[in-house]
Formats: C-alpha cells, structure tokens, sequence
C-alpha cells in the first residue's frame, strides 16, 4: 500500500463526487508533468488524500490501476487548455473524520516532507501540482490527523451481487468494465459507491438534518432510469434523504432552487408538510454548481408545477 497526496482545487467537486481522479496525459504543448505521470504508479488500495482549500477534506481508497480515459465531461474549466486523452483512476473517497489544514501541523509534517516532489513547501503552502507521492511515515501521520478509518474495498464482482430483471441490459453490455457495471447496478439501487459518493457531499438529510446514515437514503436527482451511465453514478447526482422527504422529492411534490429555496407543488396537499414538519419557508442551503445542473432536469420534469 502506498500513500498520494492529490491537490483538488477547481476539480474537488467533481472528482470526489464523481469518485476518481483525472489527469492529462500531456498539456496543450505536447508535455507532460511528473505530477501527472504518477498517475501511473497508482496501485489498488492505496491511500489517497484530497487537498482542496488548504485542507485536506477526504480520504480516499484506489479502486485499481490508472487507465486510459477522456476527459469527463463536466470537468472545471481550467481543463480547456489540456488535450482530452489523460490517465483515470477509480477511487472511493469518504469525508475526512477531522478536516484540518496541514499548514496548522507542520511541526509534526515538516521534518517528513521528502525532499523531492514535496506536496507542501515548509511554510505550509501547497506545491504546485496534481499528485505527489506521499512518504509512508508521512502518510500515517496525515491519516492520523485526518482520524479517517479506512473503509473496506466495496463490491466489485458480479457473482457477488443478485440483480433483477431490469438491470441486464447494464450486465449484458460488452463495452463496460465488471466493477463498471457493480456499480452501475447498486446505484440504481442507492447502494455501493454512489451512496459513498453522495455522502462526501451530503453528509445529513437537507430537510430534516438527520445525519445517520443508515436512516437515510441515496436518492438520485436525475432519475437513474434518464441518466447516462456517468450521471447514474455521480455522487453530485444525489441527495441524502429522510424516506419520507425522498418520497416527495422522488415522486416530484417538491424540489430545491439551487440557492436551496424549497418549492412546493401545488398538488401536494396542504397538511402534508405541517405534519411532517417541514418548513416550506426556510432555506435548505445552496447546491454546488454540478448538483445544480442535476436540479434544473429535475425542476423541470419531475417536479410537479401545476
């Protein structure tokens, strides 16, 4: 098991929600960067930590090698001035147990920074670059400051998993990877990596606020059934849900503006939310610009206007 260190800052959402990194194979010039290249040293199971905003927010477990791949679609705009070809690698983030700002611990990191291809400069300022490999001693100590517990790698063989019959075109289809398909069939099912993808992003249910996890469901914004197969498995995606508020918002009575307004359909009968204690008039949070896209499809064909 090895230790990476990846630097996230217009990407995070993306990535972490969307469980993976990217990295171009060379920029608009034709030349390629160590920190890209590293890419390439990836190796299931090894430790990755998301750096975003000077804190290190996520922790992450390589699901498997880099492998050729474009660039995703909705990637940050910086991307523009790459070529599209690069290297992926699937992981499987979770929420950093203590968030902190490695610039606050460097009497701790700072003798363990390795001499070449340091993530931090000794002031605690990042380096510039995408992903740098992280000394074992200096990875255990980022793990124990982050107080992260790794999870177990996830379900990623199909004679482990019964599907239904609605699932065998996602089984039958040549062109799909085995845990491409594992995953694409527990995120119908709000399960697997896309349940852990939603909960990077949304660590509590909007409405109600309850944070067990296992109360809560993973419900697609985007309708599985009307997404394409990236979409089905975008943590940005989905939303953590109380059942009874899913209910609602799967089944279109209400929904969210993406600055977290909550709208109400009129055919939702008015004792519902009084009963339910829900708050039509409060705010409920803004939305990342990748969950507002998914919102906008859901405003204006699942929620019910009239």
């Amino acid at each position: 098991m090895a230790y990476w260190w990846v630097s996230q800052n217009e990407t995070y959402t993306h990535e972490v929600g969307g469980g993976y990194m990217w990295a171009p194979r060379r920029n608009d010039k034709g030349q390629t960067a160590a920190g890209w290249l590293t890419m390439t040293k990836v190796r299931e199971g090894d430790i990755i930590f998301s750096f975003h905003g000077t804190f290190i927010k996520a922790v992450g477990i390589a699901l498997g090698e880099a492998y050729e791949a474009e660039q995703p679609v909705d990637f940050a705009k910086k991307g523009e001035a790459w070529q599209r070809d690069g290297w992926r690698v699937d992981v499987m983030y979770i929420t950093a147990t203590n968030q902190f700002q490695p610039r606050n611990h460097m009497e701790l990191l700072g003798p363990l920074l390795p001499e070449k291809y340091s993530p931090l400069q000794l002031s605690g300022r990042g380096n510039q670059a995408y992903l740098f490999p992280v000394p074992d001693e200096l990875g255990m100590t980022l793990l124990g400051l982050s107080a992260t517990t790794i999870p177990n790698m996830p379900t990623l063989r199909l004679e482990q998993l019964d599907f239904d019959h609605d699932e065998q075109d996602i089984i039958a289809a040549d062109a799909l990877r085995e845990t491409e398909k594992v995953t694409l069939v527990l995120a119908r099912r709000g399960q697997g990596l896309f349940r852990s993808r939603v909960q990077t992003i949304e660590d509590s249910c909007r409405v109600t606020g309850l944070k067990s996890d296992k109360f809560l469901i993973a419900s697609h914004i985007k309708p599985w059934k009307n997404s394409d197969n990236a979409e089905r498995v975008d943590g940005n995606n989905g939303l953590f849900l109380s059942p009874h508020v899913d209910k609602l918002f799967d089944s279109g009575f209400i929904s969210f503006t993406r600055t977290g307004e909550l709208l109400v359909s009129p055919q939702l009968q008015p004792d519902v939310l009084e009963r339910w204690s829900i708050n039509p008039q409060k705010n409920y949070g803004r939305f990342n610009g990748d969950q507002a896209y998914f919102l906008e499809y859901h405003n204006e064909q699942k929620f019910i206007a009239a």
